[in-house]
């Protein structure tokens, strides 16, 4: 099994965080423009801007039909905003990727994002992930999640679940990078060699090892193999695949000999 699925990296937390979050760019004015109006409603403390709406700060851009940002005053009069919405039309550039969908809000004091839609998307260079009900990410915690049919296409390998879930954290560099990926119900790990499922799926980057549990079948061609648990060493290139043993639960293997042999072409 290749180990590539295992490794996508969900660039949906560097771009939308990187408008609606700290970033690097955090210091440099924030640019909008909106085709019919920009308003400051000062009673209830919010700006809403309508249609055509551009955002930009850096090298990042927010698109939609409304933005709205609510806002509070400080002491000294600031303006202090804690919460953004964007509604229609979403999309979320950044020089990584692209985020789609109809409905992204910001919760400033509580750190948490979500980003929902139809057609809810991430489309990056190298991989695509997509969405049924919503993209929720915990700043603090550094935790994403994409819900409901998630999958993730990279490089010719998919990983499908109910819920994907990744964890990260900064590396020496001070980027964030992987730390864990974890997928939660009705797994499908589909590679140009294998299909593997399983009811949870998690990689530890620690480790380099990934796990599957729960009704664990692995077919690579006409070969199956089923079990309760597989684990699979990304290091040594090692799987194994273990029984429940409390339920006297044995691994099966079905083999067809000569089934790597690929079949020649006929000649006309």
């Amino acid at each position: 099994m290749r180990n590539t699925i295992f490794i996508f990296c969900l660039i949906f937390l560097f771009s939308i965080t990187s408008v609606l979050a700290q970033n690097p760019d955090s210091n440099k004015p924030l640019k909008i423009t909106a085709d019919e109006s920009l308003e400051w409603h000062r009673n209830e403390k919010y700006f809403k801007a309508k249609k055509n709406i551009r955002a930009s700060q850096g090298q990042t851009t927010l698109l939609s039909d409304i933005l709205t940002a609510k806002y509070r005053e400080d002491k000294g009069k600031a303006i202090s905003i804690h919460t953004i919405q964007a509604d229609g039309n979403v999309e979320i550039i950044s020089p990584e990727s692209k985020a789609y969908g109809d409905k992204a809000i910001y919760n400033i004091d509580k750190g948490y994002a979500v980003m929902t839609g139809n057609n809810l998307r991430l489309v990056s260079d190298d991989q695509n992930v997509t969405a049924r009900d919503k993209f929720k990410y915990w700043i603090n915690q550094n935790r994403l999640e994409a819900i409901g049919k998630a999958k993730a296409v990279r490089l010719g390998d998919t990983l499908e679940a109910d819920k994907i879930i990744a964890i990260f954290k900064k590396n020496k560099q001070g980027k964030q990078a992987l730390e864990t990926l974890e997928a939660i119900g009705n797994v499908i790990i589909t590679t140009p060699d294998e299909v593997l499922t399983g009811d949870k799926a998690i990689y530890k980057t620690t480790t380099d090892i990934a796990q599957l549990q729960g009704n664990v079948e692995i077919t690579r061609g006409p070969n199956i193999v089923n079990g309760d648990k597989a684990q699979v060493n990304l290091k040594t290139n090692v799987s194994k695949i273990f029984g429940n043993s409390k339920q006297n639960g044995r691994v099966r293997a079905i083999f067809y000999p000569n089934s790597e042999t690929k079949p020649k072409a006929k000649s006309e």
